[in-house]
């Protein structure tokens, strides 16, 4: 009898050992994050919450940024894919919506969706229904190298203007000094220029014209003059030398290293860019400066508009409802506020801003909240296909084999084509 017992024991014992098992749930977390200490507190807050819901594994995988929009269109098609993604917004996350493979979080989120930027919680909507959450804002301007602008004698502040940029140019080029460092083989990078120019130039209003196909559409006056401005800056030869061979991260690091004057960038490279230095320490907070895209004299553009990012998550189609539950902690005022004083957000909870201790990322921050046009990344904004065609067209203007004319057409074609 006591034998029996003792199996009778041992087999409930295996029974609820394996339903422990089957109850586990995987939340998987697909990032493209390079910079090791976010890694690192991303790390320690889903720890910490594993540790709070027994039963819940949170599972991080890592892809590097272009690997990951080549990669995404398959691995979303996959029974195995990840149930929380990055996401930049804008058309893709449109194309995404579309074909079905994301889940609509909006009854998930209620009540807690109200403690989010109402812009930033915009671009993970459509039709009234949420299909993620954001996580940080960013602005795309000059980030310099105090010591060789004032090597050349090149004052940052000073430069207000495209003919100001110009000029600077070539003074750091008298001096010795490469003027700019860009990740020209991503492609992306060299579409900042393109796309900063027409927001200067055209503002808002041309941007919504050529999406209705009016005034020559993105074949239009403002488009072809972005394509000869930054022609004009092409021509000066200011980028490293082998720049169409440069990835972004080895970019970033060149200017970390101290090898150019300026980078056209997105905020987040004023950290990013200790992290990617060969030394790992990179330019600290007393040798780096900024200065916004310069104007374009006759330009509709108001000076105070921006050009960055809207980033934040997804969750996709028949994801657990841990994987949501997640996300709002890990987007929570508590998480955000730590990410904040770290230097590595401009956040979008409301009240998370108290976290910012730095005088960079409260310049970023001020200058978010003034822009009354807050234009989300050309190739994001217009979708897979056409964002596809703006990364090349203005990769070739800067190779020089394509003119600024064809360059827009290419864009104006392959948005009709897709529309």
């Amino acid at each position: 009898m006591r034998l029996l017992g003792k199996l009778g024991l041992a087999v409930v014992a295996c029974l609820f050992g394996a339903k422990l098992a089957a109850a586990e749930t995987t939340v998987k977390w697909l990032h493209i994050e390079a910079n090791p200490a976010q890694v690192k507190i991303w790390e320690e807050v889903a720890r910490a919450y594993e540790g709070s819901h027994p039963g819940v594994k949170v599972e991080m995988q890592f892809l590097e940024n272009e690997a990951y929009k080549a990669k995404l269109p398959t691995i979303l098609q996959s029974k195995d894919r990840p149930n929380i993604i990055y996401s930049w917004a804008g058309g893709v996350l449109k194309t995404q919506i579309e074909a079905g493979v994301l889940d609509d979080i909006t009854d998930s989120v209620k009540g807690y969706s109200d403690s989010l930027t109402p812009a930033a919680l915009a671009a993970f909507t459509s039709n009234g229904r949420v299909y993620g959450l954001p996580t940080a804002l960013s602005q795309v301007g000059f980030l310099c190298n105090k010591e060789l602008m004032a090597k050349a004698k090149v004052d940052p502040a000073g430069i207000k203007s495209w003919d100001d940029l110009l000029a600077a140019v070539k003074t750091l080029k008298s001096a010795g000094v490469t003027p700019i460092v860009v990740g020209g083989a991503d492609k992306w990078p060299l579409h900042f220029y393109w796309t900063h120019l027409a927001v200067r130039i055209g503002g808002k209003a041309a941007f919504d014209a050529a999406l209705r196909g009016e005034n020559g559409g993105f074949a239009g006056e403002t488009f072809q003059k972005s394509g000869e401005l930054f022609k004009q800056l092409v021509d000066l030869q200011p980028f490293q030398n082998g720049f169409l061979g440069f990835k972004n991260p080895q970019a970033v690091g060149y200017f970390g290293d101290g090898k150019a004057a300026m980078t056209l960038a997105i905020s987040t490279v004023y950290h990013l860019q200790r992290a990617l230095a060969a030394d790992k320490v990179g330019l600290i907070e007393d040798k780096i400066c900024w200065f916004d895209f310069p104007v374009v004299t006759g330009g509709k553009g108001a000076p105070t508009d921006t050009l960055g990012g809207i980033t934040g998550w997804l969750i996709t189609k028949g994801s657990p409802k841990e994987a949501v539950d997640f996300l709002k902690y890990f987007v929570s005022k508590e998480v955000q506020t730590r990410l904040a004083a770290g230097n590595f957000i401009i956040p979008v909870v409301q009240g998370a801003d108290v976290g910012l201790n730095n005088a960079f990322m409260k310049l970023i921050a001020a200058n978010l909240a003034k822009s009354n046009y807050h234009q989300n990344f050309y190739d994001q904004s217009l979708g897979p296909s056409v964002g596809r065609a703006v990364n090349d067209v203005t990769a070739e203007i800067a190779g020089g084999s394509m003119s600024p004319q064809e360059a827009a057409k290419a864009i104006d074609a392959a948005w009709k084509q897709g529309n």
